[in-house]
């Protein structure tokens, strides 16, 4: 065990360094100018080169990698040409919004999922399934925005249930965590009917049912939980994705999340902002990952003898 998880260790080291090569290269060959973004349009060509050469931009492109790499191996993300705030500052006081809205989201999609794809896969071949799978292609098609706007439309504006925006209750939360739970629960429910379905025909489930168990217990006892096992990896995914997908549902809301600070900082061309909260975003998706190597054998003991 501790060998396999020295791997994964050097592989999550990795695949940061990755990560981190990509972005940055990708950065450096965006045609806008950091500098010319923070001096304004009408300064000078000097002082524009002035404030390039104080951020190190007019050096070559591994020297500055290196500088960066030299920098994260001390904890150090860099600091934000527009704010002039350490970049970990900027990220840490955004998490707690974030990872709130991301446990949210991924509760309301799993429950959902799971729910539609074990009706969908009971009642196969029927108007129910037709019906589960139908609205599941909706919701994994529907752009985030729209069903944001959808939802503060008719429950916040016409209806009054729910606040518009913001952040700090339990009724701001509710709208923006259905969102992201409706988008994502489309994929929970067809991998769990596909999954429910192969489970529903193997041979310790009709002897289950031989024994004259009732289908209620056959079902959520015996063929739920090896059905969920295809999931759990998918959760482990969400966890990435949400840290840093949520761009346009905190936008929408105005929740004060690291994506709505990824939004700003794209548009001010903050490098430093810009891979912190990319790689934040890829650490999250390998501590998932992780995660979710450490909970399958607690559900399934056999993926642990294997």
């Amino acid at each position: 065990m501790g060998f396999v998880m020295l791997r994964r260790l050097l592989q999550a080291a990795l695949i940061l360094l990755g990560v981190a090569a990509i972005t940055f290269v990708l950065l450096y060959a965006l045609p806008a100018d950091p500098a010319r973004m923070i001096a304004g349009r009408s300064a000078t060509a000097q002082a524009v080169a002035n404030i390039r050469h104080e951020l190190g931009l007019d050096q070559p492109l591994l020297v500055q990698f290196g500088t960066y790499l030299g920098n994260l191996l001390h904890g150090n993300l860099g600091r934000s040409y527009a704010q002039k705030t350490d970049v970990w500052t900027l990220i840490a006081a955004r998490l707690p919004a974030t990872l709130t809205l991301m446990l949210a989201g991924i509760f309301v999609e799993v429950a959902l999922g799971l729910t539609l794809g074990t009706i969908a896969a009971v009642r196969r071949g029927g108007f129910v399934d037709r019906l589960v799978m139908m609205a599941s292609f909706v919701g994994t098609s529907a752009p985030q925005f729209l069903v944001a706007l959808l939802l503060l439309y008719l429950l916040a504006a016409t209806l009054g249930w729910f606040p518009m925006s913001g952040y700090g209750s339990f009724s701001h939360l509710v709208l923006p965590a259905v969102t992201l739970g409706i988008c994502g629960a489309g994929w929970y429910a067809r991998m769990v009917r596909s999954s429910m379905i192969d489970v529903l025909n193997q041979d310790y489930v009709r002897t289950a049912r031989a024994k004259g168990l009732s289908s209620k217990r056959v079902i959520l006892r015996h063929a739920l939980p090896n059905a969920v096992l295809p999931i759990i990896a998918m959760i482990g995914i969400d966890i990435g994705q949400f840290m840093s997908g949520v761009v346009v549902v905190e936008a929408v809301y105005g929740w004060p999340g690291i994506g709505q600070l990824a939004w700003q900082a794209i548009q001010q061309v903050d490098i430093p902002i810009i891979m912190g909260v990319t790689l934040t975003s890829a650490l999250a998706i390998i501590i998932g990952n992780l995660l979710a190597d450490l909970v399958a054998p607690v559900i399934d003991p056999r993926i642990r003898t294997r």
